[in-house]
């Protein structure tokens, strides 16, 4: 579907670009196997990816632009080698994509981190979630109160009703400016435990207020590191990636903040905040203009660190 969509044919292709981690080990191998597969019969490069770093490059995918085959849509092919032995310019459109360096705040239901980034390939973490992640917490504390999985989707659309002040929760202090969400997530716990012992029907009486104030919380406690980190590093381009920079009022409070720390923000498109193809292929191209190809010999990595 994709390669109708895209009106190109396998032969087309230049490289196969495959998620090697960090992830389930089983859907890793899937994956892989099928690219190994691809990448042997079209006698074409193998080029593998880190997923997270696949998530901050989603802010290069561009829409609608015309380019040399091969590079529609990819922002920063005003000049292309390497494919099929040709130098071409092109006209690019303006784009919001970050500028160099940039930090990235990637957050999702396995990752909470601050990245540094000097260029398409160059990634520093600066930061990182000690124990669970920020998506963790959205979901853990959605299963508290009885909402259906995935939660953190619940709790941005009920909170948008209720009083982000209505109830206050501990903000854990760690050193480097690293995070931990495993005692917010006791915390809201313990909270949830108490009121509906003094009130059965806290939760249904109350879900817009719970929402909106733990929500609140969360994403006051990520900014307050980001604000951290922005300061000390003295880089004011900052964006956001990975599933939960789809929450709503995350998207809303960083420019908020951007305004009042005079910010460069970078907002991702919402089809490109969870997991998709594209940004492993706008990831693969960038490692494929760089020659980084890799072996077929290469296996999942579950834990793959940027």
């Amino acid at each position: 579907m994709a390669l109708k969509k895209a009106k190109v044919t396998l032969s087309d292709l230049h490289g196969i670009a495959v998620t090697l981690g960090p992830g389930l080990s089983g859907s890793l191998l899937v994956g892989l196997s099928f690219a190994k597969s691809l990448s042997l019969a079209l006698n074409i490069p193998l080029i593998e990816v880190n997923h997270m770093q696949g998530h901050i490059l989603a802010h290069f995918i561009k829409e609608g632009t015309e380019g040399i085959k091969g590079t529609e849509g990819i922002e920063g092919a005003e000049e292309t080698k390497g494919i099929e032995g040709t130098l071409e310019k092109r006209e690019t459109k303006s784009h919001t994509s970050p500028e160099f360096p940039f930090l990235c705040l990637t957050v999702s239901g396995g990752h909470t981190q601050i990245i540094k980034i000097t260029s398409h390939l160059q990634f520093e973490l600066l930061a990182e979630t000690e124990d669970d992640a920020v998506g963790e917490a959205f979901d853990k504390a959605a299963k508290i109160l009885g909402l259906p999985y995935p939660g953190g989707p619940l709790i941005d659309k009920y909170a948008k009703l209720g009083n982000p002040k209505a109830y206050s929760f501990p903000m854990p202090q760690l050193k480097n400016n690293n995070y931990s969400f495993s005692g917010v997530k006791t915390s809201f716990l313990y909270f949830i435990q108490a009121q509906t012992k003094l009130n059965p029907h806290f939760i249904s009486e109350c879900m817009h207020d719970i929402c909106a104030s733990y929500q609140a919380h969360l994403i006051k406690y990520l900014l307050k590191n980001l604000i951290q980190v922005s300061n000390e590093t003295s880089i004011k381009h900052i964006a956001i990636a990975g599933g939960v920079s789809a929450n709503s009022e995350l998207r809303k409070q960083l420019n908020v903040i951007g305004k009042i720390y005079k910010w460069n923000t970078y907002i991702p498109k919402f089809e490109y905040c969870t997991d998709n193809a594209a940004m492993i292929a706008i990831t693969g191209y960038y490692k494929y203009l760089d020659n980084q190809f890799c072996g077929l010999d290469v296996t999942p990595k579950p834990r793959y660190h940027i």
